[in-house]
């Protein structure tokens, strides 16, 4: 009775025993499922498509560098054909749009080449529904690119930027994956020892891109510290070459109005030392068409030379009713101008061209470069020097684009002045730290070697009665003479490098900041500090005589 009492309660017992192990069993699973969950990377590929975007239909999808583009490239049978607008604003700015004639420009250092467009993805440009496509081997015709194409979406990843580029080794078999984390789709596997470019690093991740246009994240411990790393590159172009001055440029803007006063220029540089240049205003634009006034002098020219002076003529666009984006937009304009220039520098002998082209509005820009490159090759055949005027950097005069200015000029001057101007507040008009920031932030674009920094002979004397403000630009003789004939005495303000006077008279408060030997002295300065090409002076006459030696001094 006993023994079956036993038997009875043990098989009372083993559901509970069988309930326990499944429950313990389902525990170890979920266990299993929580870390294979959790921790074990998942193999699920990204969708490309949903990855690039879905191009339409003769669509490519494009990626640069390391973002991917809502821009969309054209496929014609093999040919794809990228739009303008993004190669000019991330692979090369010289294929200029001449949408008269309908063709592209391309000026190299040594001729400009015209490609007409047509309609259909036949030839180099293509001028598709208002929008102009260059096929993507003429775009590697100029510029250094690699360029990779796919299919499943159609797609095509260009590389661009082989300097200084942030890169990292791949130390073992990995995967580049959409997002940081292990359960992020997959984009691309990537082997030992790829290369891959570095762009952030996180906690346990990096972003990091391929050659071949995925964007994406891989395990840090995968990938070896990033360094900075030169592509070697065989891909050759026509350079272009600078006709620069042996030694410090020292040039004098000569204000010359009409072709009579040429006659004075041996009156004008009677008491000038150490210039080397001098720049007559002898060229201004006439008309849209391009035409230009002409008061050159050979006889000018003759007498420099004989004084041992370059003679660079300046061209200006200060004439009111004719719109400069008007002029530079048209080719044939542009070319007139250039025409002329060239042909009167033959005739009287000068030296070089200087531009003088100000307040430019933002959409001439494009138009400006323009004419700066096709004005550059023909200065450079005909061995005349090419320098271009430009105000102090701001946000607003980036259109100038002193970077593209460097490449294809050989002088770019900073006008070292206007600080303040009629219409401005009362100021200084070239305080030291002013244009030092000038010459800093010009340099961050242009080469230091081959800028010129201009700076001001005038100052301006203003006047405030009853709260109205006027100012009139004077000379340092004159300046001096005001302050003699109102027994006003001047103090130097460091803050601005410049001696500094102020008086009342007569119910009106007046302000100065003196451009003298002191002011001159801390300026000039710079351009050994910088390394730059030289110095320019706004204007001779506003000068006194003995300020030349300052000058010299200050220089080397």
């Amino acid at each position: 009775m006993k023994h079956q009492t036993k038997k009875q309660t043990r098989n009372q017992h083993m559901p509970v025993v069988i309930v326990c192990i499944l429950i313990l069993v389902l525990a170890v699973m979920g266990l299993g499922m929580h870390f294979i969950k959790k921790y074990i990377p998942t193999k699920e590929r990204m969708n490309l498509t949903e990855y690039y975007g879905q191009p339409g239909d003769g669509e490519m999808a494009v990626v640069l560098g390391t973002e991917i583009m809502e821009e969309r490239a054209l496929m014609s049978g093999d040919q794809i054909y990228l739009p303008l607008d993004m190669v000019n604003t991330y692979l090369n700015q010289r294929y200029y749009w001449d949408s008269a004639d309908q063709q592209v420009l391309y000026a190299t250092p040594s001729e400009l080449q015209y490609y007409p467009a047509a309609e259909s993805g036949e030839g180099d440009v293509w001028l598709k529904d208002g929008t102009v496509y260059l096929r993507l081997g003429f775009v590697q015709k100029f510029t250094d690119l690699d360029a990779y194409v796919y299919e499943n979406p159609n797609r095509v990843a260009i590389q661009y930027r082989f300097t200084g580029v942030q890169t990292t080794t791949v130390k073992k078999d990995t995967s580049i994956r959409y997002q940081g984390g292990i359960k992020s789709p997959i984009l691309t596997d990537v082997k030992t020892g790829d290369t891959l470019i570095f762009l952030e690093e996180l906690e346990d991740w990096a972003q990091v891109a391929t050659m071949d246009g995925y964007i994406g994240y891989v395990q840090k411990d995968t990938i070896a510290s990033a360094e900075t790393k030169d592509f070697e590159r065989s891909f050759e172009k026509e350079e272009y070459t600078y006709l620069t001055m042996d030694g410090k440029v020292n040039m004098s803007w000569h204000q010359v109005t009409s072709q009579d006063a040429n006659a004075y220029l041996a009156d004008t540089i009677a008491n000038v030392s150490g210039v080397n240049v001098i720049s007559p205003t002898w060229y201004y634009i006439q008309d849209t068409a391009g035409n230009i006034g002409n008061i050159a002098s050979a006889d000018y020219v003759a007498l420099a030379h004989e004084r041992g002076l370059k003679v660079w003529g300046l061209i200006d666009n200060f004439t009111a009713e004719v719109s400069t984006t008007d002029t530079l937009s048209q080719l044939s304009s542009r070319q007139n101008m250039i025409q002329q220039l060239i042909q009167s520098a033959t005739t009287v002998g000068l030296d070089g061209i200087n531009v003088d082209f100000e307040t430019l509005s933002e959409d001439a820009g494009p138009h400006f470069l323009e004419f700066l490159r096709e004005l550059s090759i023909e200065c450079h055949k005909n061995n005349l020097v090419l320098s271009v005027d430009n105000p102090v950097p701001e946000d607003f005069t980036s259109h100038y684009d002193r970077r593209e200015q460097g490449l294809v000029v050989d002088y770019i001057v900073i006008m070292g002045y206007d600080e303040h101007y009629v219409g401005s507040d009362a100021g200084s008009v070239a305080s030291l730290p002013w244009v030092e920031q000038g010459v800093q932030d010009t340099i961050a674009e242009a080469p230091a070697e081959r800028t010129v920094l201009a700076i001001p002979f005038y100052t301006r004397f203003w006047k405030t009665t009853g709260g109205a403000l006027t100012s009139e630009a004077i000379g340092m003789d004159e300046a001096q003479n005001v302050l003699t004939e109102n027994g006003v005495e001047a103090v130097w303000d460091g803050s601005v490098s410049q001696n500094y006077a102020t008086f009342e008279k007569d119910n009106s408060t007046y302000q100065i900041w003196l451009e003298d030997a002191q002011s001159i002295a801390e300026k000039v300065k710079l351009i050994p500090k910088y390394n730059l090409a030289g110095v320019a002076q706004w204007k001779l006459g506003f000068e006194n005589s003995s300020i030349w030696q300052t000058i010299s001094d200050n220089l080397q």
